[in-house]
């Protein structure tokens, strides 16, 4: 990225190169797995018909997460502009403007189209990349994107709801790239609460929050 950090990117292309290939991306903080060489996903972007069809996929680690350098911030807010000049103040538009524009003059056999798509989370990074978006991202598909916190995921109007306990200790923070999850302590200390089959005695079960 433009302020030196590095973010750890995952590139699938067709074995075809006589021709080239749009850019199909997902930005996630819910990491890019599987790591390593010569470990492949069993399906490649969001449903088999458009993995037959003929794309570059891309999948990233997004700032702070899993093997992505940085810090993470939780739904980080947007710094109108985008100035490439800039060297400090970055958004995840600027994250994924560097990442497309990389991507772009890099990657062999590219027609210089980028798509992007994401599910909540991911949703988020997707429509987050739109203001002051790089010429070549040339779609975008934002499906149900997470929108506020306070107001709408984790709390309604302000009211902790307790049915996302167990999303809470993945949103904690790593301190530095990792292949492991930092997080499955926690859920082992929830899970000894009882079982999820009766949401009341389990919430019950927990303790005062």
């Amino acid at each position: 990225m433009r302020d030196g950090v590095k973010l750890y990117t995952q590139v699938y292309s067709p074995k075809d190169t006589t021709q080239k290939y749009p850019i199909m991306m997902q930005r996630t903080c819910y990491s890019v797995r599987p790591y390593g060489e010569g470990k492949y996903p069993s399906r490649l972007g969001p449903n088999e018909l458009l993995m037959k069809e003929g794309y570059i996929f891309v999948y990233q680690d997004v700032r702070g997460r899993w093997m992505s350098e940085g810090d993470f911030d939780n739904m980080r807010p947007n710094i109108p502009g985008n100035d490439i000049n800039n060297k400090k103040d970055i958004d995840e538009s600027s994250d994924t403007y560097d990442t497309v524009d990389w991507l772009i003059k890099n990657l062999p056999s590219n027609n210089g189209k980028v798509g992007q798509w994401g599910i909540s989370y991911p949703g988020l990074y997707t429509a987050a990349a739109l203001p002051d978006a790089h010429p070549a991202l040339v779609a975008s598909s934002p499906q149900a994107p997470i929108g506020d916190f306070f107001f709408d995921d984790f709390h309604h109007m302000g009211a902790t709801l307790q049915s996302y306990i167990f999303a809470y200790p993945v949103f904690g923070h790593q301190t530095e790239p990792t292949t492991e999850s930092w997080y499955n302590d926690k859920w082992d200390k929830l899970r000894a609460a009882g079982s999820m089959n009766d949401s009341y005695a389990f919430n019950m079960g927990i303790g005062c929050l």
